[in-house]
C-alpha cells in the first residue's frame, strides 16, 4: 500500500499564490454537478437504452446502481486519499478517470460495456466528489462566509442532480442516448484544465495508509446487498437467489467493520462515529436519501412509461423541481441562524414528505399541475433546505485533518441509502404493479406505493433528526480527530 509522507497535523498548502476564493468555489462546484448530475442524467435515457441495448427491466436498474454504489463504496477511500496525498491532486485524478469512463460508456455497443463503463464512472466521481467540498472549505473560513459556500455547493449538487431529466432529456431527443454520457468528455476537459490552472494544493498531513482492503470490503458488500434486494423483483424474499446474495452482502459488511475496528490505519475510523454531530448527520442523510435517491428515478418512469411524454418532455416537467431543491439549499442558511441546524433539518425533511404523499395519489391520467409539478416542488423544496444544514452538522464536528474523510462519509450516506433505497422501491414497485411491462394503471399503483412508502420513511427520518441531531453546531474546542 502507498503510505503518505509527512507527520504534521496541520493542512499544508503549496506556496504557489493562492487563487481567488469565489475560483475555488467555482471549480469545486463544477466538480460536483457533474458527478451528481450523473446520478440521474441517464434516467430519462433508460428506455432508449434498453431498446438499442436489449437490457431487461434488473439490467435498467443496474445502470443507475452500478454508479451509485462504485460511487458510494470508494468514496471514503476518496476522501481519505485527498487528506493524505493532497485534494488538488484527487480532484485532478478522479475528474479524469470520470471522463475516461464516460466517453467508454457513450461508445458502449453492449449492455455489460455500458455497466461496466458506469461502475468506473463511479470510482472517477467517488475520488473527486470528497475533493470537491474539502477543497471548498478549506478555501473558506468559517462562519457565515462558509456557510453560504456549502450552501452553494450543496445547491449545485442538488441542481445537478434534478437538471439531469432536462439535459438528458434534450440530448436524448436531439441527439440519442449516448450523448447523455459523451457531453461529460468535453466539459470534464475544461473543468480539468481550470483546476489544473489554478487550484492550489492542500492535504491533512497525516501519516497514515489507505484502507483497500476495507474499500474493497464495503463495495463488494454494498453490491451484493443491493444485488439481493434486486432478486426480490423476480424471485421473491424467500428463494436461495435472494437469500444467498442478502446474507453474503451482510456478511460483508460486518467483515468490513472488523477490519476497521482492528486496523492501525482504517478506511472508516469507528472512533468517528462517537462523535454526536457526524453520526447523527451521516445516518439522518442515509435514512433521508434512501427515500429521496428515489424520486428523479420513478418520476421519469411516470412521465414516460404512464403520461406519454417524451424524454425532452420528462425533462422540462421536472424543470421546476430542479428549481426548487436549489431554492431550499440557498435559503436554508438564511434560517441556520434563526431556527438552528437541526429544526431546518427537520422542517426541511418534513415538507420532502408532504411531497412525497402528495404524490402518492398520482392517477394514470394525472394532469401536470397536481400530478408532476406541486409535489414535485414538495419534495425537492424539503430535500434541499434538509441537505444544507446535515452537511454544515457534520463537517463543523470533525477535525480538520479528517475533513476529506467526513466529506466522503456525507455523501456515501446519501449514496449508499439512495442506491439501496433504489432496489428496494424498484422491488415495491414490481411488487404491486408486475413489471416494467405491466398495462399504465398498474404501472401507477406500482409508482404510488413507492412515494407512499418514502413518505413514511421521511417522517421517520424527521423523527430520527430530532431526537439525535445535536440543537448546536459543536464549537472548534468540541471537535475530535479520528484519533483520539
Amino acid at each position: 500500500m502507498l503510505e503518505a509522507s509527512g507527520t504534521s497535523t496541520a493542512p499544508r498548502i503549496s506556496p504557489r499564490r493562492t487563487p481567488p476564493t469565489w475560483l475555488v468555489v467555482a471549480i469545486a462546484c463544477a466538480g460536483q454537478f457533474l458527478v451528481v448530475l450523473d446520478v440521474s442524467v441517464v434516467n430519462v435515457a433508460l428506455p432508449s437504452m434498453r431498446t438499442d441495448l436489449a437490457l431487461s427491466a434488473q439490467g435498467l436498474q443496474w445502470v443507475v446502481n452500478a454508479y451509485a454504489i462504485a460511487f458510494a463504496g470508494f468514496m471514503l477511500l476518496g476522501g481519505r486519499a485527498g487528506d493524505l496525498y493532497g485534494r488538488k491532486r484527487m480532484f485532478l485524478v478522479g475528474l479524469g478517470l470520470f471522463t475516461l469512463a464516460s466517453l467508454g460508456g457513450g461508445l458502449a455497443q453492449e449492455g455489460w460495456q455500458l455497466l461496466l463503463a458506469r461502475a468506473v464512472q463511479g470510482l472517477g466521481a467517488a475520488v473527486l466528489a470528497p475533493s470537491t467540498l474539502t477543497l471548498l472549505t478549506a478555501a473558506v473560513p468559517e462562519g457565515a462566509a462558509r456557510a453560504r459556500a456549502i450552501a452553494t455547493w450543496t445547491a449545485v449538487g442538488a441542481g445537478g442532480g434534478a437538471a439531469g431529466g432536462l439535459v438528458g432529456g434534450a440530448l436524448v431527443d436531439g441527439l440519442s442516448w449516448r450523448w447523455v454520457l459523451l457531453i461529460n468528455v468535453p466539459v470534464g476537459a475544461v473543468v480539468l484544465a481550470g483546476a489544473l490552472l489554478w487550484l492550489t494544493e492542500s492535504r491533512g498531513g497525516l501519516r497514515r495508509r489507505l484502507d483497500l482492503p476495507g474499500a474493497l470490503l464495503v463495495t463488494t458488500g454494498l453490491a451484493t446487498l443491493a444485488y439481493g434486494i434486486s432478486q426480490t423483483e423476480s424471485e421473491g424474499w424467500a428463494a436461495t437467489a435472494t437469500l444467498v446474495p442478502l446474507l453474503a452482502g451482510l456478511a460483508l459488511l460486518g467483515l468490513f467493520l472488523l477490519v476497521e475496528a482492528r486496523t492501525a490505519a482504517p478506511l472508516m475510523p469507528l472512533g468517528l462515529l462517537r462523535l454526536r454531530s457526524v453520526a447523527s448527520a451521516n445516518v439522518a442523510m442515509l435514512v433521508s436519501g434512501s427515500s429521496m435517491f428515489s424520486m428523479w428515478f420513478f418520476m421519469t418512469l411516470y412521465a414516460q412509461n404512464v403520461l406519454g411524454y417524451s424524454p425532452l418532455e420528462a425533462g422540462l416537467a421536472l424543470v421546476p423541481s430542479s428549481l426548487a431543491v436549489v431554492l431550499g439549499s440557498k435559503a436554508a442558511p438564511r434560517f441556520l441562524p434563526v431556527l438552528g441546524a437541526r429544526n431546518v433539518a427537520v422542517l426541511g425533511t418534513l415538507v420532502a414528505a408532504v411531497g412525497f404523499g402528495w404524490q402518492s395519489t398520482m392517477t394514470a391520467d394525472g394532469g401536470y399541475l397536481t400530478a408532476i409539478m406541486i409535489p414535485g416542488v414538495l419534495m425537492m423544496l424539503g430535500a434541499g433546505m434538509a441537505a444544507t444544514p446535515l452537511a454544515s452538522l457534520a463537517i463543523s464536528g470533525a477535525a480538520p485533518g479528517d475533513a476529506g474523510l467526513v466529506s466522503g462519509l456525507i455523501n456515501t450516506s446519501r449514496t449508499m441509502g439512495g442506491s439501496l433505497g433504489l432496489a428496494v422501491m424498484s422491488t415495491i414497485a414490481a411488487s404491486r404493479s408486475g413489471g416494467e411491462d405491466a398495462d399504465p394503471a398498474a404501472l401507477t399503483d406500482g409508482y404510488a406505493l413507492v412515494f407512499r412508502t418514502a413518505s413514511a420513511v421521511l417522517v421517520v427520518a424527521a423523527l430520527l433528526m430530532w431526537l439525535w441531531l445535536p440543537a448546536k453546531s459543536p464549537k472548534p474546542e468540541q471537535r475530535a480527530s479520528s484519533t483520539d
